[in-house]
Parts: structure tokens; C-alpha cells; sequence
């Protein structure tokens, strides 16, 4: 099966998971009912089981990452899954307080969501070496589209919540979730060893004198002692903190902003909502792919360059833009597009600079900067909200973005390691080869 199976069926299985494991950017369509009885959280709690989601994410991505290393990355999708799943289930019966969601959808739910998410970005690289910004964008873009359809769904498309509460949609959603991304693991399996597409080669590696300098392939503590990794991380920490504040607030800072402009709740409401479920999750999902596409024409530094500035300038902007509708479907546009981003150029940008052979490994801790970005930005802004304003968190976001643009205009690949011939030789012989 390895040897025949159609690489772009991997892409499909790696779609399918990712569309599930976007759910946890639906959040903002629960937040408004959250604030309500029975629930009564405030700004600040709702923003809690986000965050909790988010940083178990990126927390249990740096175990995933040695576990599929170990038992290859069929299995650790699965489990993914079933925890996903598992986690929406069980808050459908304990999600009445704070303590029942930040469990089911934020500890088992968001650790789901770290195991499975490495494994398609993992195998679609080997099985895509030759399109690797490309794949990894299509990889991970059904976790931006993903946002679209379980907020519709939730709201105007099926009117889930009214019909049958918040508690029954974590249920359902759950079922949905382990089934989906069950069937999406059983392609997730690395290609034969030696596999190269048809009509593509690898870069020659180049010979000086005895030595030959070529592509690293770094293992994590190796990576750790890079200065490479702490600026992209730094980056990755700021731009996917303004993302990952906006997809957490947008409803309701939406609802204030338009408000205060005159909108009745109702219509605010819905436009506030057509900005998350529309225009934001529409542009995660297209960034994720356009982005890609682009960094492997323009190269990675130049791409997170002209991401992380464009993103810092609307942040900047995007707090007086909030209470026209027009203003705020254009920011949520160029905001939710820049996010997407993130998630196609960071494991390429990891991949050139570290090696494709321990990217699996390598992106999970690369991706902690994603958990440390999803506890701050969230939670800095339901903070200032509950003291009276958005506007700080806004300014906040801006300014590190741009300072993320200043740290990525300084960024030059590690120097590529050394080794004599005979060495290089050994290290790339098939295993079992005498």
C-alpha cells in the first residue's frame, strides 16, 4: 500500500483531520451565550477555556511529535481523535461550569487537537518534498475552514445552539469529531523509504574539497542551542498571538463596537458574527494556502516579513475599524488572512532551517510560541475588557508584530554542517544496507 498509494490522498485525509481540529476557532460563536444564564461567565472565564485549549495545543504537539517519531503517525492521529472528541462529549455532560469546559474542551480537547495536528504537516512534507509551502498550507487550511463550517453550523446555517443548547452542540460536535478524524488517520502514513516524486530530484549537495555542506537535519536539543529558533519562536509568539486574540474577542468586541455605534444588539450581533464566521475563518483557511504557495516563490524570511508587518499595521488600525461593518469585515479579512499564515510558513520555514527528518519533532517546540501567544493574547484582552476597554490588547498586539517584523528582517539560515564525504555517505544509506 505504501508503495502504490496516491500522495494526494494523504492531502485529503490531512483536509479531513484538519476541518475537525478547527473547531477550537468556532469558540466565538459559544462566547455570547457563555456570558448568559445558565452560565454566566464573564469576559475573562470565557476566554479561559480558550486559552487552556490553545497552550494544551501547542504543549502536547512537542510530545506528539517524539511519540509519532516512535510508532509512526497513523496511531497518534487516531488518538488525537478519540481525545478530541472524547473532550467535546464530556463537557456536554459537565460543561455547565467554568471548571467542566476548561476540562473536557480545553485539557482532552485541546490535547486532541496537539497530538493530531503535527502528523499531516509530518507525512505531507515526505510525500510532498517538491511542494512543501504548497502542501502545507492545503495541510492545515481545513483547520481555518473548519471555523466556518462549526460556527454556521452552530448559528445560521442549522441554528444549532437555538435548537438545542450549548451543552448538546459540545456532544455533537464531539461524535462528529471522532468519527471525521478516525477515518482521516487511516492514510497518514510515511512514504517508502527513498521516496521522491516522479520527476524530482533533491538539491545536490555541494562538495568542498573532502567536505560537503549540505541540508541539516537537526535534532531537537541540537535546534534548542540555535539563536534561529528563539527569533522564530519570538516571531510565531507575536504574530500568532494577534490572530489568536482576534479569533477570542471578535464576537464580542464586535458586539461592543457596533453598539456603540448606534446597531441595536441584534444587529450587531449578526454582523459581529458574519465578520468570525465569514470573512475571518474564509481568510484563515485561504491565507493558510496563498501564504505557502507564495513563501516557496518569495522564500520564507521575505514571506514572514511582509506577514508579520501588514498584520501589525491593522492590529494598529483594527480597533476603530471594529464599528463600521464594512471596516470590520475588511479587518477580520486581513487579520484572519495573515493568521492563516502562520500555520503554512512556520513548519516550512522550520523545515529549511532544521531539516526535514525531525520536522515532526522540531515543529513541536517550534509551536509552543503558538500556546505562549494562546494565553496571552485571549486572556490580556478579556482583562481589559472587564476594566473597560479593548483598545490596549489592540495597540499591545500591533506593536510586538511589527517588532516580530524587525526580528525577521535579521533572520539568516544556520550554517549548514560540515561532515567529510565517507561520513556523509554512511549517514545517508538505507537502513540494513552493510
Amino acid at each position: 500500500m505504501e508503495k502504490t498509494m496516491n500522495r494526494w490522498l494523504v492531502a485529503l485525509g490531512a483536509l479531513v483531520i484538519q476541518l475537525c481540529l478547527g473547531a477550537i476557532y468556532a469558540w466565538s460563536v459559544f462566547t455570547p451565550h457563555l456570558k448568559k444564564a445558565p452560565f454566566n461567565f464573564s469576559a475573562t472565564q470565557t476566554q479561559v477555556v480558550f486559552s487552556v485549549g490553545l497552550s494544551t495545543f501547542a504543549i502536547v504537539m512537542v510530545l506528539a511529535g517524539r511519540w509519532q517519531a516512535k510508532i509512526g503517525p497513523r496511531r497518534v492521529a487516531l488518538t488525537g481523535g478519540l481525545l478530541l472528541g472524547l473532550g467535546y462529549i464530556l463537557a456536554k455532560f459537565i460543561g455547565g461550569s467554568i471548571f467542566g469546559q476548561v476540562l473536557g474542551i480545553g485539557l482532552i480537547g485541546g490535547a486532541g487537537i496537539g497530538l493530531a495536528y503535527v502528523c499531516p504537516i509530518a507525512v505531507g512534507m515526505k510525500w510532498f518534498p517538491d511542494k512543501k509551502g504548497l502542501i502545507t498550507g492545503l495541510a492545515v487550511a481545513g483547520f481555518g475552514f473548519g471555523a466556518l463550517i462549526w460556527i454556521k453550523l452552530a448559528s445560521t446555517w442549522a441554528h444549532l445552539i437555538e435548537k438545542l443548547g450549548v451543552l448538546d452542540v459540545f456532544g455533537l460536535y464531539g461524535i462528529i469529531f471522532l468519527i471525521a478524524v478516525s477515518l482521516g488517520s487511516i492514510v497518514m502514513i510515511n512514504p517508502p523509504a527513498g521516496y521522491k516524486p516522479r520527476g524530482w530530484n533533491p538539491p545536490e549537495p555541494k562538495v568542498d574539497g573532502n567536505k560537503v555542506t549540505g541540508q541539516l537535519n537537526l535534532l531537537p536539543d541540537q535546534m534548542l542551542k540555535t539563536p534561529q529558533f528563539y527569533m522564530l519562536w519570538s516571531i510565531f509568539i507575536f504574530s500568532g498571538m494577534a490572530g489568536l486574540m482576534t479569533i477570542g474577542i471578535i464576537q464580542l468586541f464586535g458586539i461592543d463596537a457596533l453598539e456603540a455605534k448606534g446597531k441595536s444588539p441584534a444587529e450587531a450581533a449578526a454582523i459581529a458574527g458574519t465578520a468570525m464566521a465569514v470573512f475571518y475563518s474564509l481568510a484563515n483557511g485561504i491565507g493558510r494556502i496563498v501564504w505557502g504557495a507564495v513563501s516557496d516563490r518569495l522564500g520564507r524570511k521575505r514571506s514572514i516579513t511582509i506577514m508579520t508587518a501588514s498584520q501589525g499595521v491593522m492590529m494598529l488600525l483594527f480597533y476603530w475599524m471594529g464599528g463600521t461593518p464594512a471596516l470590520l469585515f475588511l479587518g477580520a479579512t486581513i487579520i484572519g488572512f495573515n493568521f492563516g499564515g502562520n500555520f503554512a510558513l512556520f513548519p516550512t520555514a522550520t523545515a529549511d532551517f532544521f531539516g526535514p527528518t525531525h520536522l515532526g519533532q522540531n515543529y513541536g517546540w517550534v509551536f509552543t510560541a503558538y500556546g505562549v501567544g494562546g494565553i496571552v493574547g485571549p486572556i490580556m484582552a478579556g482583562i481589559f475588557r472587564d476594566n473597560g476597554s479593548w483598545l490596549p490588547a489592540f495597540l499591545i498586539s500591533g506593536v510586538l508584530c511589527l517588532v516580530a517584523t524587525g526580528i525577521a528582517l535579521s533572520l539568516r539560515p544556520p550554517k549548514p554542517a560540515c561532515v567529510t564525504v565517507p561520513s556523509l555517505e554512511r549517514e545517508l544509506e538505507p537502513a540494513g544496507r552493510p
